[in-house]
């Protein structure tokens, strides 16, 4: 019996076989494009990560601030421990306010890494610092913030902020509330502090 050549399948058409040859070639040409443009941005996600956790766990093994060993955040200015005084609502002082001129510079008193700088209701513009063994360093009640984002690493000596009297300071005479934060319980930051 002599085999029929209608029972062989149809051999592609040429064009069918370019056509999908170029459907590929396109595609992965915008795979590679894609690619292209990601991983640079991949690559700084990644070492901005990096950096961030480490300076994280180099501050975390630090040790927490000592008895005069910070400096004020209001160089020159006088220091009164108003810790623990009567506060609306039933509330007391946490913290240290300093006073001087609106807009007088404030800097940060500890190295660290910017975690807010935002508002809130009672400390109105606030910019917050964690510095050596997890401390956190809170600023309040200022006019305006420096050029910082939270991320943003700080060394002693920084302007984070400007003096002000915002958020329920509203009409009081400019300063800073200054707070230091230790396993999220607030402490007295003014023996703390180095007298002038």
């Amino acid at each position: 019996m002599i085999a029929d050549n209608d029972d062989k399948p149809p051999k592609p058409a040429f064009f069918s076989r370019l056509i999908s040859l170029l459907i590929r070639a396109a595609v992965l040409l915008m795979l590679l494009f894609v690619l292209d443009k990601l991983l640079p941005s991949i690559s700084q996600q990644t070492q901005s990560f990096v950096v961030a956790k480490w300076q994280q766990l180099s501050l975390l093994q630090q040790d927490l601030p000592t008895e005069n060993s910070l400096p004020s955040p209001l160089p020159g200015q006088n220091l009164t421990d108003t810790w623990g005084a009567a506060r609306s609502q039933g509330r007391t002082h946490e913290g240290i306010d300093i006073f001087a001129e609106r807009g007088t510079p404030v800097q940060s008193t500890t190295q660290g890494i910017v975690r807010k700088v935002g508002e809130n209701t009672l400390g109105g513009r606030v910019v917050v610092v964690v510095g050596p063994g997890g401390a956190g360093h809170y600023y309040a009640h200022l006019e305006d913030y420096a050029d910082i984002t939270p991320n943003d690493w700080v060394n002693v000596g920084d302007v984070i902020g400007y003096v002000g009297d915002s958020g329920n300071a509203k009409g009081t005479p400019p300063h800073v509330h200054y707070g230091i934060y230790i396993n999220g319980s607030a402490v007295n930051p003014y023996p703390l502090l180095q007298k002038n």
